[in-house]
């Protein structure tokens, strides 16, 4: 099986993330795409607003329409800090058979030398990069494929302020994610 590792904060998942996956997802016919939501990102400082858990479920609720879209929880459960490498090595070692592409867009592939066992990444699974219109991708040799994906002006930062402001986040997020923020009231203060 052809699978894509597609980590992050998703705090909160929105349309350019599913967007992105989906195009990556269709351009490298992989079977499925797995949403890694990070525990604790050794490289960001301040934390995630919403928990693991919250941004787990959000997660789960925008991809349970598409069966190629599953939520793996692995590293909001573990303990320590998450690094990629610890999930990839996990994945390979429970998939020995499957071919696995470790997703990212072209922000974090120039951070990728600084990354906990970067050398290590390549070995457990190709590392493809995502590009918007305009955006180039890092050159290197960790680097196997660049794949383009449509320029949706939306971030998570975004979203989150305009909750906060009492704004419309409509078309930003799907609708289900939506309604988990404002029925957990995610967003309105800092936690």
């Amino acid at each position: 099986m052809r699978i894509g590792v597609f980590g992050g904060s998703f705090d909160p998942v929105h349309i350019g993330h599913l967007v992105a996956a989906e195009c990556v997802r269709k351009r490298l016919d992989l079977q499925q795409v797995r949403f890694v939501p990070a525990g604790r990102q050794p490289l960001k400082g301040g934390g995630h607003v919403a928990t693991g858990d919250e941004r787990a479920r959000m997660l789960e609720v925008a991809v349970a329409g598409n069966p190629a879209f599953v939520v793996d929880r692995r590293e909001v459960d573990r303990a320590g800090p998450s690094y990629s490498v610890d999930t990839l090595r996990e994945l390979r070692r429970e998939r020995p058979g499957d071919e696995l592409f470790f997703i990212l867009g072209a922000d974090a592939a120039r951070d990728l030398a600084g990354w906990h066992e970067a050398d290590t990444l390549p070995t457990l699974a190709l590392i493809v990069v995502m590009t918007r219109p305009g955006g180039t991708a890092p050159a290197g040799p960790r680097i196997s494929s660049v794949v383009p994906v449509p320029g949706i002006d939306v971030s998570a930062t975004q979203i989150r302020q305009a909750v906060a402001r009492g704004e419309s986040i409509r078309y930003l997020v799907p609708p289900e994610v939506e309604q988990f923020i404002r029925a957990r009231g995610l967003y309105h203060t800092k936690r």
